[in-house]
This record gives C-alpha cells, structure tokens and sequence, in this order.
C-alpha cells in the first residue's frame, strides 16, 4: 500500500512533481489527439457523417473518445 507513495513524495520533495505531471498531461493528450486520429480514420468517421447524420457521428466519436481514454489510462496513467 505505502510502496506507491513513495514516488510521490521524492517528486514532491525533489520539487519536480509540478513538472512529471506536466510531462505526464502532455504525453496523455498527444496521444489522445493521435488515438482520436487513427481511431476516425480506420473506422471511416468522417466530416461528411457529421454533416449528413449528426446523432450517430456523435454517438461514434464519444465511443472512440472513451476507447482512446482507456488505452491512455492503461498506458500512462496507471503504469
């Protein structure tokens, strides 16, 4: 239980907690942005289905988007 404490508090200490979780934020929106991407691409969502039937573009881009969160969380966050 306190094992994982403990990188905390050296960040924290050490004065470069501000920085990792900076560090941390950006690769997790880089790679959400990248996620988002290919996801739209090999699944063919396009600006077009957006136009023509707003419900299921939404409906496809909110799956996708919680998709690209699990992996980030999977990847970065919890690791």
């Amino acid at each position: 239980l306190f094992t994982n404490i403990y990188p905390y508090i050296r960040l924290q200490t050490e004065g470069k907690l501000n920085s990792y979780l900076y560090e941390i934020n950006a690769q997790a929106e880089e790679m959400f942005e990248t996620l988002i991407t290919k996801f739209k691409q090999s699944e063919g969502i396009t600006e077009q289905l957006k136009a023509s039937n707003q419900m299921e573009w939404v409906g496809r881009m909110n799956n996708i988007s919680q998709r690209a969160a699990e992996v980030i969380n999977s990847d970065i966050i919890y690791n």
